[in-house]
């Protein structure tokens, strides 16, 4: 029997990660340098796996609250306040970022209903939209990845509802300065648009504090926050959604019936997380991108990354395209992701510099190589 024909639409209209490719073939490879992989090289800290340990010890492995540990929200709630002073969201606690995002869509998004953001951008974002019956609208973001508010504009139609901002941003690793943050605002006040903001990498900004659209619209801004990456915890799964009420309350709604609550011991040991200093992290990830940033300069186009842990060259003109270059690479056990994963155009490529030091030394010298041919 044919069950193919038992499936859905939407299961057609969205793609398989192409990331997956890259990371599976690192998989298979004997000693690969792999510089594909989208999850910090660092554990989590002692005290947050203890705290873990505790709550499943302790039997705290029952439902909390569809939307989380009250003491948790309120301790997310109470670092909002400080950093974005008079900013009063609600917080949803949210199985990741992307369990926070598929919420956020569920709750605001009609069929045919648009979300604009800037192209390059990560892989979830066109695909989620599209599972959920909405139109991406990519607006191209190069050279220098700056966020496209004009152009943004220009692309806008009646039927957009959402404009969707990364910063720091994957897979370019830049970060908006407080200008082009509130260019954005001002353009979702004058267009009537919701903000959703996709804050994930806020912890791994390198250069300046990070700007929000809660600074400048708080009043129609969707946080989503994570901490996954700040912590080294991505396979727990926790993230959270900070906003007005209204919206929060009918998400919440959304999750009773999908993902019904984040995990209950991570949740409690991000208690004791959001009370541990990694700030180390961060420096020591400044100082990653720098190696890779002068390993790379003399024989690629790149723009310095400010935040995350990612840099996206242009891949050299010789091969056909970025996928081209990112398989000779892979010939050479060297595993990084082409830009046409992240964007309409691939011609760039995504490194990550989530990586051993000498990992990153060995895989840049090698992409040298590769590009001089």
């Amino acid at each position: 029997m044919e069950v193919e024909r038992f499936l859905a639409d939407r299961c057609r209209a969205v793609e398989f990660s192409g990331i997956r490719k890259y990371f599976g073939l690192a998989l298979r490879a004997k000693d690969p340098i792999d510089l594909s992989i989208g999850q910090p090289d660092y554990d989590a800290p002692d005290a947050v796996k203890d705290a873990a340990a505790t709550a499943i010890r302790a039997g705290r492995n029952r439902y909390t609250p569809t939307d989380g540990l009250p003491a948790l929200r309120e301790q997310i709630r109470s670092t909002l306040a400080e950093r974005h002073p008079g900013w009063m969201p609600v917080v949803l606690i949210a199985s990741g970022v992307s369990g926070g995002l598929v919420l956020s869509l569920l709750a605001l998004l009609n069929p045919g209903d648009e979300v604009a953001f800037a192209d390059p951008y990560f892989v979830s974002y066109r695909q989620l939209v599209t599972m959920l019956g909405g139109k991406p609208i990519a607006v191209p973001s190069y050279p220098d990845f700056s966020f496209p508010t004009g152009a943004i504009e220009q692309a806008l139609t009646p039927r957009t509802r959402l404009l969707l901002i990364n910063s720091p941003a994957n897979p370019t690793g830049r970060v908006m300065p407080p200008a082009e943050m509130q260019a954005a605002a001002e353009l979702a006040r004058r267009r009537d648009l919701l903000i959703l903001s996709d804050e994930i990498y806020r912890d791994l900004t390198f250069d300046a504090g990070p700007a929000s659209a809660a600074d400048f619209a708080p009043e129609r801004t969707i946080l989503l926050g994570g901490f996954g990456k700040t912590y080294g915890v991505t396979g727990w799964r926790l993230g959270y959604v900070a906003g007005p009420a209204a919206l929060i309350h009918e998400m919440t709604k959304m999750q009773q019936y999908t993902f019904v609550c984040a995990p209950t011991p991570f949740q409690h040991a991000m208690l004791t997380a959001m009370r541990t200093d990694v700030a180390h992290h961060a420096r020591d990830y400044a100082r990653k991108r720098d190696l890779v940033v002068e390993g790379l300069s003399d024989a690629f186009d790149l723009v310095r990354p400010g935040g995350g842990f990612y840099v996206f060259p242009r891949a050299p003109a010789r091969f056909a395209d970025a996928s081209a270059f990112c398989d000779a690479a892979a010939e050479r056990n060297v595993f990084v992701i082409p830009g046409g994963i992240f964007s309409s155009r691939d011609t760039h490529f995504r490194v990550s510099f989530a990586a051993p030091d000498d990992a990153l030394r060995r895989g840049c010298r090698i992409l040298c190589e590769l590009a001089g041919g």
